[in-house]
């Protein structure tokens, strides 16, 4: 699909105020949504597997309860620049290319902080605000989560 279409479904999609609209042009297809500013991200109840008894303990194994972030151990001068999608963290430009920033680097607003490759297209990532990384909390070439803490600036 041309990225034109893709920045005019999304200019389309603000002046309408709809949250959500999903496009497909044969084997191809995309999916834009927006949610709420500020919004928390869903939450997600444990099951129990199938087979399980019906009288088994339901609760959040201890696995899923040891990965859940910890409660906001940041200093107040910290902002937490936070992953917009889901996909892959990359922290240069290319492989063996020196990194877009350092711990103790000082950024401006719009630089480039790091790219999030999801579905093929690479997306740079720029800072909401101007300081000193004080963190990188991702390695490159994993995974993200919408929401996932990549950077602190102080």
């Amino acid at each position: 699909m041309d990225i034109r279409k893709v920045k005019k479904l999304i200019e389309l999609l603000e002046e309408s105020g709809i949250a959500e609209i999903e496009i497909r042009e044969g084997e191809e297809s995309v999916r834009i949504s927006r949610g709420p500013t500020g919004s928390a991200p869903p939450q997600y109840i444990a099951m129990p597997p199938p087979g399980a008894p019906a009288g088994a303990p339901q609760g959040v194994p201890a696995a899923a309860a040891a990965a859940a972030p910890p409660a906001s151990t940041h200093k107040s001068n910290e902002f937490v620049v936070t992953a917009p999608m889901v996909g892959t963290f990359y922290g240069a430009p290319s492989p063996g290319a020196k990194p877009f920033v350092d711990i103790g680097d000082e950024v401006k607003v719009g630089q480039v902080l790091c790219i999030i490759e999801a579905m093929k297209m690479m997306n740079q990532i720029e800072s909401d605000k101007a300081g000193r990384i004080t963190s990188v909390m991702v390695q490159n070439g994993e995974p993200v989560e919408f929401g996932q803490p990549l950077f602190t600036i102080e």
